[in-house]
């Protein structure tokens, strides 16, 4: 399973944002997946997406949760340096 999250350009955040939420969402992943073996991307682009690869419809939209729940908690997992 491949996972691809896009961030649009115009997206200001703060430096390390996109390598923190990276690793915070290959966490979660896991936690919920452990059997699927699944690579996150995170990086800007055009616009905001998120890609899934590889896995059948429940599985993206139950990463599709776990993005929308890790977004709204970054105060609780990101501290900028």
């Amino acid at each position: 399973m491949r996972i691809e999250v896009t961030i649009a350009k115009t997206t200001v955040l703060p430096a390390g944002a996109i390598d923190a939420l990276s690793s915070e969402l290959s966490r979660r992943i896991l936690s919920q997946f452990p059997d699927r073996d699944g690579q996150v991307s995170v990086r800007y682009a055009a616009a905001n997406n998120l890609s899934v690869i590889g896995a059948p419809k429940e599985d993206k939209d139950r990463i599709s949760e776990i993005l929308q729940e890790t977004w709204e908690s970054a105060d609780d997992w990101f501290n900028p340096a």
